[in-house]
């Protein structure tokens, strides 16, 4: 069986104040279950959580992902901002053009993400996080694509894109040049498997399309880390 994409997971100082900027700037609610950690739940309960995990380590450069926040209207746009900026974002200056219409911001813990204007095609119908871009490769846009069980929504000039054929957030990798890694990533996948899955089987076809196992310290018996082939870190959990 497929793992399914749990959650995105951030590193954070201080990961009660981080979940409650987002909670606050998505309207999305605490999660009152037994997981470990500390997450919030989008209002359908469909697609991903986001999680929040203790992880000191200091920012080395950009992260390779980051949220792009979709808007109605102009106006709702102004209100996502203003919201952010309320609950302790700030502006970010990544040199982007004074004619893009995209708002650049950084969370309380230095993470980027983008306000979209209103009227972009791409991430029509998709919900308030339009997009996770990512930097990375071609070839991590096709891993992904076949882990996931995800179809591949745009696959242009070595750019590739994936979407749950359910709907819902895009996943989206820039191409080259894609910057060098240094450290262990900010945001980073957990994937789960449904109750009864063999997760050993699960493991091996991971490993098959091209990742690795990794022992990070990380692990807790509950999940099991590894490398995709950009490098990127993500989790397997056990099955519930």
């Amino acid at each position: 069986m497929t793992s399914q994409l749990f959650a995105i997971c951030f590193h954070a100082t201080r990961p009660s104040d981080l979940a409650r900027f987002w909670s606050g700037v998505l309207g999305w609610e605490p999660d009152d279950g037994p997981d470990d950690g500390i997450a919030i739940l989008p209002p359908d309960g469909a697609g991903f959580r986001i999680r929040f995990v203790p992880g000191g380590e200091p920012r080395t450069g950009r992260n390779r992902a980051h949220f792009d926040l979709t808007s109605a209207s102009p106006e709702q746009q102004r209100q996502t901002v203003a919201r952010a900026l309320r609950t302790g974002g700030t502006h970010l200056d990544v040199g982007q053009l004074p004619e893009e219409e995209h708002v650049v911001l950084a969370d309380p813990d230095g993470n980027e993400f983008c306000v979209i204007e209103a009227g972009n095609a791409f991430l029509a119908d998709t919900g308030v996080i339009g997009a996770l871009a990512c930097d990375g490769t071609q070839a991590v846009g096709y891993f992904w694509s076949k882990a996931l069980g995800w179809p591949l929504v745009w696959d242009q000039d070595q750019e590739t894109a994936i979407q749950s054929p359910d709907g819902g957030t895009k996943i989206t990798w820039g191409g080259p040049p894609v910057a060098p890694k240094t450290g262990t990533n900010r945001l980073y996948f957990e994937l789960a498997l449904p109750a009864g899955a063999d997760r050993k089987v699960e493991l091996d076809r991971l490993v098959a399309l091209g990742a690795t196992r990794v022992d990070t310290g990380e692990g807790d018996g509950d999940r099991v880390m590894l490398l995709d082939p950009d490098g990127n870190e993500f989790s397997v959990r056990a099955p519930r």
